[in-house]
């Protein structure tokens, strides 16, 4: 595991990003095998240009946005990111390893249902930013299951049967 990126989306998530960058975090992430950390922090508070230190065996680069996160992702041998849908059904199309973390403080913690049932099915670790040190220490991604491709002839079957066109 030498690359791990991390996005938060469009929104913020420093909760993510601070415990991402933690001693701890770096640590873990170090005795994976970690070399570079790639952090896509969005909107958030904390300045790109000072996470990450010249200490760290872990080279941390930051961004806040690009017009597509496609190359990251790519390049990433596993993904940790917000519980946002097109977040993870982007990193899973990919066929990246996923860890995602639900940000607790959004209103009705609506992005546990997803999570929860992308874990069910077999296809990502989830957990929250006090979690996320152990989850990274106690992760087997080998467990995890390839995500289904999209079918979106049936959809466009479904549409046409919906509105009666042959």
């Amino acid at each position: 595991m030498k690359s791990v990126f991390v996005t938060v989306g469009t929104t913020s998530f420093d909760d993510l990003i601070a415990t991402v960058c933690s001693p701890a975090a770096l640590q873990v992430l170090q005795s994976r095998g970690c070399e570079k950390l790639v952090l896509q922090v969005g909107r958030g508070a904390l300045d790109p240009a000072l996470l990450g230190s010249p200490d760290a065996a872990v080279e941390v680069e930051a961004f806040r946005y690009k017009e597509s996160l496609a190359e990251d992702l790519r390049r990433a041998d596993l993904v940790i990111s917000h519980a946002g849908a097109g977040s993870c059904l982007e990193t899973l199309e990919k066929g990246k390893p996923l860890i995602v973390v639900i940000n607790e403080k959004l209103m009705n913690n609506h992005q546990l249902e997803l999570a929860k049932q992308l874990h069910k099915d077999g296809h990502v670790l989830y957990c929250n930013c006090s979690t996320l040190v152990e989850t990274l220490q106690s992760m087997e991604l080998s467990t995890l299951k390839p995500f289904p491709p999209g079918q979106p002839e049936k959809f466009a079957l479904f549409l046409d049967q919906v509105f009666g066109v042959q």
